[in-house]
């Protein structure tokens, strides 16, 4: 009888680890806390595959920039105020994680990620009758203002220097690679290893798939409890009755923290939301994705669509949308594609989904120490689409008692205790 692996969560890190475990033999039953036709945060993403962004959410500079930025109802960074002690520890554990020894030691593994999932794109777009629409051309940073431009420029020496190529581009040099959009900018950034493609139909090519393996879905199926025996997971408790399996991955996005609370893992999460708007006939398409860097926008054209997404809002498990938030997406397009106007939003419904952010910027990945059955693949906030697949397939070596093919010992996922 083979290996029977239970996943909890069936967004792009579920369903990828659910993928690489049926490659290996392995029986799959996937516990998702919605309905099959949620759209979670690995939908309406940017579809964004980045080796170029190798800096960690928590980075020097990054709490001054988050302070200037909360008193701004319209910054790309925004915390809700409020009495949580959650979020005060993981303010804490941010704090002290913003600098550049952790940046240092970060930034090669999040490099040898992107790369590595890359590849597995790659992979995926090669199956017949696959197509996500994945495009190879690279990813532009859009500067407006010569601080920025300064700042970009020394990152990209840094890209450099880690083996990820980079090409600091004049406005002209920028019209030139992209002519099908008209930008307002004083330079770019050229990261040619970047790719995009449109997640949905990535998400849903993985599920069909899973389904033609036999995996299971169980939907609208949230974690309840555990039954623990000794140091290892005996069942999960759910209002659908209890499962079992030899095997248990907890993929459960910003929920991780609320399906794991009765085990006592420390796993510090706040959810960050973030929006996301899509024009179905843009006035312009460009070619290549790109981001606006001083908004924090990301642009990025699907097919004859095209979605502007960004924000980080901290505000707690709460999936309401913030009218607020969307107008400041909005109001940088004509900013950096002066052809757009904000009436061409007029009717756009906003989509909204829930990033897990871990306290240091990088994801939770590999088995407890406390329970001998029980894996972690969860926190990687804005990356979550770019890095799915090879977390995916770490899980799939790690649930295979295979020393992983990358060093993975910063994701420890009881790193925090």
């Amino acid at each position: 009888m083979s290996k029977h692996i239970l996943i909890i969560g069936a967004g792009v890190i579920g369903l990828s680890t659910a993928y690489y475990a049926i490659q290996r033999g392995y029986r799959v039953t996937i516990l998702e806390r919605g309905p099959a036709d949620h759209e979670g945060c690995s939908y309406g993403n940017a579809g964004m595959v980045v080796p170029s962004h190798f800096v960690p959410l928590a980075a020097p500079g990054m709490v001054a920039l988050g302070l200037k930025w909360m008193w701004n109802p319209e910054s790309p960074f925004y915390i809700k105020p409020r009495l949580n002690l959650d979020l005060l520890n993981w303010s804490l554990k941010f704090w002290r994680a913003s600098t550049k020894e952790h940046v240092s030691r970060s930034a090669p593994l999040l490099r040898d990620l992107h790369l590595a999932s890359r590849v597995c794109f790659e992979e995926f777009a090669a199956i017949a009758d696959n197509d996500f629409g994945l495009v190879k051309k690279g990813l532009l940073l859009l500067c407006k203002t010569e601080d920025t431009f300064e700042d970009e420029i020394k990152a990209a020496e840094q890209a450099r220097k880690l083996g990820v190529p980079a090409d600091v581009l004049d406005a002209k040099q920028t019209a030139a690679l992209d002519p099908n959009v008209r930008m307002d900018i004083i330079g770019s950034i050229y990261f040619p290893k970047d790719c995009h493609l449109t997640p949905s139909r990535f998400m849903a090519g993985l599920k069909q798939r899973l389904d033609q393996a036999g995996v299971h879905f169980s939907w609208d199926t949230e974690v309840t409890g555990w039954r623990v025996g000794g140091h290892r997971i005996e069942a999960v408790h759910t209002a659908e009755g209890d499962f079992t399996a030899d095997e248990y991955v907890l993929c459960g996005g910003s929920w991780s923290p609320v399906a794991a609370r009765d085990l006592r893992l420390r796993i510090p999460i706040q959810a960050g939301k973030g929006y996301s708007l899509t024009l179905p006939n843009p006035r312009q398409l460009p070619a290549i994705c790109a981001i606006f860097t001083e908004a924090r926008v990301a642009v990025t054209p699907m097919g004859s669509s095209l979605r502007f997404g960004g924000t980080m809002e901290i505000a707690g498990l709460n999936e309401e949308i913030n009218p607020v938030r969307v107008q400041g997406i909005i109001k940088s397009v004509p900013k950096y594609y002066p052809e757009f106007t904000p009436n061409d939003f007029d009717g756009i419904q906003p989509w909204r989904g829930l990033r897990p952010c871990s306290p240091d910027g990088l994801p939770y990945l590999g088995r407890t120490q406390s329970f001998k059955n029980l894996s972690i693949a969860t926190g990687h906030a804005m990356m979550g689409l770019s890095l799915g697949p090879i977390t995916g397939k770490l899980m799939a070596e790690i649930l295979s008692d295979e020393e992983p093919s990358l060093d993975i010992k910063l994701l420890n996922p009881e790193r925090y205790g």
